[in-house]
């Protein structure tokens, strides 16, 4: 299995874990103000290694890492990707997966198998603007839905989060993605930041008034929200 990138070291991308992050290219989506636009396309992304490279690594690394974060693109593309989270966590580390929540059949596997401690999906928008936000001309709205209703039942520790963006988000948006995510254990919230791996220009994080209105608009449905300033 190839890996396209690897962060040795990270204390924000597995919360509670000092982690490294797994890159794993390939997505379904387009997201304009995606931060890894260079990983879309699975077949153009460089490999740095495969996974038994990473595995040795780990070997490595025990006793200064106790998380590793696998996210993309989208890891549940890759079929050979539970096989791998099984053995990273035969080593002893906590596991965590990134998700856009668009292949709940994926996400059912790795729940009942256990491979997952803690999920992290992206709610991109309300559904009326969702395909926008996600840069494509139709999302199945019906699949975010039950990776939704799978993650709250609590199979795994799991997180909601949106990055807003101003040029895509206003209140309507999270009018509508509380009663989407009622019931959760956390939400958050992360402003936009630009970056040079972002593909397309023009795109704002919202001020701070805005974002704690939004943060308002959700709070009644989810038992956490936050404003993750450092996403």
């Amino acid at each position: 299995m190839n890996i396209n990138g690897l962060q040795k070291l990270t204390l924000l991308d597995y919360p509670g874990r000092v982690a490294c992050t797994v890159f794993l290219a390939g997505c379904n989506l387009r997201c304009p103000f995606c931060h890894n636009s260079e990983l879309l396309d699975a077949g153009a992304a460089e490999t740095v290694m495969d996974d038994a490279g990473l595995l040795d690594f780990l070997k490595k690394r025990k006793g200064l890492l106790d998380g590793v974060a696998f996210t993309g693109g989208e890891p549940l593309l890759r079929p050979e990707l539970p096989e791998l989270m099984r053995a990273v966590r035969e080593l002893g580390y906590a596991v965590k997966l990134d998700t856009n929540g668009m292949f709940p059949e994926a996400l059912s596997r790795v729940l009942s198998a256990e491979l997952a401690d803690y999920v992290a999906m992206d709610v991109k928008n309300s559904p009326d603007r969702y395909a926008e936000t996600c840069g494509v001309d139709a999302v199945d709205m019906a699949k975010i839905r039950a990776s939704i209703d799978l993650l709250r039942t609590g199979a795994a520790d799991y997180e909601f989060r949106t990055t807003v963006v101003d040029e895509l988000h206003d209140d309507a948006s999270f009018a509508a993605i509380g009663p989407m995510i009622t019931g959760a254990k956390r939400y958050f919230l992360q402003p936009f930041t630009d970056r040079d791996t972002v593909a397309f220009a023009g795109f704002h994080a919202p001020d701070s008034e805005k974002l704690a209105r939004y943060a308002s608009l959700v709070k009644p449905f989810v038992g956490s929200v936050e404003i993750r300033a450092d996403a």
